[in-house]
């Protein structure tokens, strides 16, 4: 498999070190964030790229000879947030990230399938979690409109530009479970959209990512290597959907989402977090993966996402690493002794 790091953890640096920090882990391979949430940290010279081919190959010499290559583009946002100041600027970082990734000669851009208001004039999303009522799917309905409407003319772009976009099934999307992947491509007739198959939001959903995987099939472009752990005393009480996060103030520490939106604290008692690969299931979990992955696409890129706060950047990045490697060493492994087995 085709193994990197999805870049934003390493933001703290100039793109050469963190060239050399993945090349340290192993690893071959960047994805790369161009907007949406986060700023192009490591594409500045972006808006040059797109009309330059000068400035193109220079950015691509930032890679010669350091082993690792770009693996995709990142730019997930909320393309559909009914304030043009956010909305309208993630919709239009994914069609830059579209053109970018032509350009750079690359065929695969990450991102988020967005959730829109409740109905026309809304200012705020609003995430439909149980449609028990009629209002509720009345929602929905609106919301899908929204979505389809976009999602049509962004799979139109990404056609045209030979790329393919990968959605995460992110909960406060309106695409965040396999049922929803269907129904897209079902009312957008697309063709160059599928999905990023990031396991650690499906883990909380108490959903099985390998599962996942083989029900979607080739509809899977590219995936993120991320864990989670349930803590059962917290869950037991609060469930996965609970809401204890604190707003956190302007003089603290918070990543701006788009406009005047802001991240929250995370819960202090959670029922579940973020950790590295391994502290929430097992090397042969992440094996049965990537077999799964290798199924669907023998080249398919996995890149390690590091959100787990107990552990340093780096650290949280060699912990993943190590148990990445390891899978993708028992996958050939068990591969190779099919092989000889059946010859």
């Amino acid at each position: 498999m085709k193994l990197g790091v999805y870049n934003a953890i390493l933001h703290d640096r100039p793109l050469p070190e963190a060239l050399k920090v993945i090349a340290d882990l192993g690893l071959t391979g960047i994805e790369i964030n161009t907007g949406g949430f986060l700023p192009a940290v490591h594409v500045p010279t972006m808006d040059d790229i797109l009309v330059s081919d000068a400035a193109r190959d220079d950015y691509l010499g930032l890679f010669e000879g350091t082993g690792v290559a770009i693996a995709g583009l990142n730019c997930n946002g909320n393309p559909l947030h009914p304030k043009p100041g956010i909305g309208e600027k993630h919709a239009e970082d994914i069609r830059r990230s579209i053109r970018l990734a032509e350009r750079l000669g690359q065929d695969r851009v990450v991102t988020m399938s967005g959730l829109p208001g409740g109905e026309p004039g809304a200012t705020v999303t609003n995430w439909i979690v149980n449609a028990w009522n009629s209002a509720a799917l009345d929602v929905l309905d609106y919301q899908w409109d929204v979505a389809a409407k976009f999602w049509r003319e962004t799979d139109r772009l990404a056609a045209d530009h030979g790329v393919k976009v990968a959605l995460e099934l992110h909960p406060q999307n309106v695409v965040f479970n396999t049922a929803d992947v269907r129904k897209l491509i079902e009312l957008t007739g697309a063709t160059h959209v599928g999905v990023e198959l990031d396991a650690s939001h499906l883990f909380w959903q108490q959903m099985d990512p390998v599962a996942v995987v083989r029900e979607l099939g080739s509809l899977v472009f590219q995936a993120a290597a991320k864990d989670v752990r349930i803590n059962p005393a917290n869950a037991a009480l609060y469930g996965v959907l609970d809401n204890s996060f604190r707003r956190l103030s302007p003089e603290e520490h918070r990543t701006n989402l788009g406009g005047d939106e802001w991240a929250n604290e995370w819960p202090r008692n959670s029922a579940w977090d973020f950790v590295a690969l391994g502290r929430g299931h097992d090397t042969a979990y992440w094996t049965e993966f990537l077999r799964a992955l290798h199924d669907v696409d023998p080249d398919m890129l996995v890149n390690i996402e590091h959100e787990d706060v107990s552990l340093g950047r780096i650290e949280g990045l060699e912990v993943a690493a190590k148990v990445l490697r390891d899978a993708d060493a028992a996958l050939a492994a068990s591969l190779a002794g099919s092989l000889n087995a059946t010859a």
